[in-house]
């Protein structure tokens, strides 16, 4: 059993650790925890980690958010995996900090990386963790929300986050997204 983890977000320092991308955050925390280790690969930072008779292939795709669809695309193809078996990890203005959501299908919702994915991919039908990121900026400056790093006073939060994100992906993993979903749709996540 093979599976796709693709965590969205932009390559190079000035983007490290910011809003957008969490999803490598999140990505990166789940393969230290299951002992892999990343190499640069095509189109992707790219680890390999199993766990319990399943491989999972992890991708931070290298082309930047808003070609992120090429990356996914080329590892779903390579690694003959089916599109049910992939969960796309990315940050999600709509939701509160305090969220996390996932579903099997679901729009773009405005996500430059999703819409990319999208395009490539020709559906909407393919598992998604949205982590909420909140939408606490002034009028006309979201890109500069989604680019900056995170206030002190949400670090500790986001930390908790991943590690519960990670939780979701392993439960994703060995019992289903109908369990992953149980699991953190409906939850509060406070300090």
């Amino acid at each position: 059993m093979k599976y796709l983890i693709a965590g969205l977000g932009n390559i190079g320092n000035e983007y490290a650790h910011t809003r957008h991308n969490i999803g490598f955050d999140v990505v990166a925390a789940f393969v230290f925890k299951h002992g892999g280790e990343f190499k640069n690969d095509r189109l992707a930072y790219h680890a390999e980690v199993k766990i319990k008779g399943r491989t999972v292939v992890c991708v931070c795709p290298t082309t930047y958010m808003n070609l992120s669809g090429k990356a996914v695309q080329y590892w779903l193809g390579k690694e003959k995996i089916p599109l049910e078996r992939s969960l796309t990890i990315l940050d999600d203005l709509a939701l509160p900090l305090s969220k996390m959501r996932i579903k099997p299908a679901g729009s773009d919702g405005g996500h430059n990386g999703l819409r990319s994915i999208q395009a490539h991919l020709n559906t909407t039908a393919y598992p998604k963790l949205r982590f909420g990121i909140g939408n606490d900026f002034p009028k006309g400056m979201q890109a500069d929300f989604v680019l900056g790093k995170w206030n002190k006073d949400e670090e500790a939060l986001v930390k908790l986050k991943i590690e519960k994100a990670t939780e979701a992906i392993e439960t994703f993993l060995f019992q289903g997204i109908e369990a992953a979903m149980n699991e953190i749709n409906n939850k509060e996540y406070t300090l």
